[in-house]
């Protein structure tokens, strides 16, 4: 299927690209790699005139907003987190224009003004990338699914903890969604 990209009514949404996630283990893209081709797609929508959109997972200092429910692998858990850990690489701005949304849970969506942000805009399409494909953007994705947007994923401006969960979710899960495509493709059908 072709792909074809009105700036107008497109955004790229990029997920939890900040110093603390940025700085961990990724695959199966390295993470710098990962901020690389994010970088990439926003400059190149940004000179195109579309919407850039930074998520970013933040917690007050004593933790109580994040989400404690029982499980089998708490990740962070109640871990101490640098000062700077939520801070958005500088690769990627903020610069003006682009909307910076703070979670504090997987997803984009709940609790947070992006729905609003976007119908205001007259959104229709996602371009969907960041760290962890399987967690923050799948999240983000289903979301999205559900509220009627049109999504592109972006497979090699995405990674997560291991291969396998990445490729589960960009071959088992965005093709649900969505269309699964390269920086490449994205930035030649950018019209």
């Amino acid at each position: 299927m072709p792909l074809d990209l009105d700036p107008a009514t497109t955004a790229l949404v990029v997920i939890d690209l900040q110093k603390g996630i940025v700085g961990r283990a990724s695959e199966p893209h390295a993470a710098l790699a990962v901020v690389a081709q994010a970088s990439r797609l926003a400059d190149a929508v940004r000179r195109k005139g579309g919407f850039v959109v930074l998520v970013t997972v933040a917690f007050g200092a004593d933790r109580r907003d994040a989400l404690r429910p029982a499980s089998d692998d708490p990740g962070m858990g109640t871990a101490l987190l640098p000062a700077d850990w939520s801070e958005i690489v500088r690769e990627l701005g903020p610069r003006p224009g682009d909307h910076h949304v703070i979670k504090k849970q997987w997803g984009a969506f709940y609790g947070t003004d992006l729905e609003l942000q976007l119908r205001r805009r007259g959104i229709r399409t996602l371009v969907l990338c960041g760290i962890s494909t399987c967690f923050g953007v799948e999240s983000t994705a289903r979301d999205a699914y559900e509220h009627g947007f049109e999504q592109v994923f972006v497979e090699d401006a995405m990674a997560a903890r291991s291969t396998a969960e990445h490729e589960h979710t960009v071959t088992r899960i965005f093709p649900r969604m969505g269309r699964v495509r390269s920086t490449a493709e994205v930035l030649a059908a950018l019209i």
